[in-house]
């Protein structure tokens, strides 16, 4: 496995942006501020299988928790999404 640069309980904002091509970063998360809730694992990123790529990044994917009205502007509940570590930078 891939070293985890966060842990759980660290903020984390979903990287700004609308990428070219293929991405499993959802556009409602994106610039958005959340907490790593775990650690799944490390596994092959998606955007670089999506391209063919032989040798695709292997990262560390986390599941983070995003409250709803920061998302959508209402919602007492918080939404979970399975992001790889190059979708996310640390929170301010």
């Amino acid at each position: 496995m891939a070293e985890a640069r966060f842990g759980p309980g660290d903020a984390v904002r979903a990287r700004p942006g609308d990428p070219a091509g293929h991405t499993r970063l959802p556009r409602y998360a994106r610039g958005c501020t959340g907490r790593v809730v775990e650690l799944t694992g490390s596994w092959p990123l998606a955007d670089d299988l999506a391209a063919g790529s032989d040798r695709p990044r292997v990262e560390p994917v986390y599941t983070v928790a995003f409250a709803a009205r920061d998302l959508w502007g209402e919602g007492t509940h918080e939404v979970t999404v399975d992001l790889w570590e190059s979708y996310l930078e640390a929170a301010a």
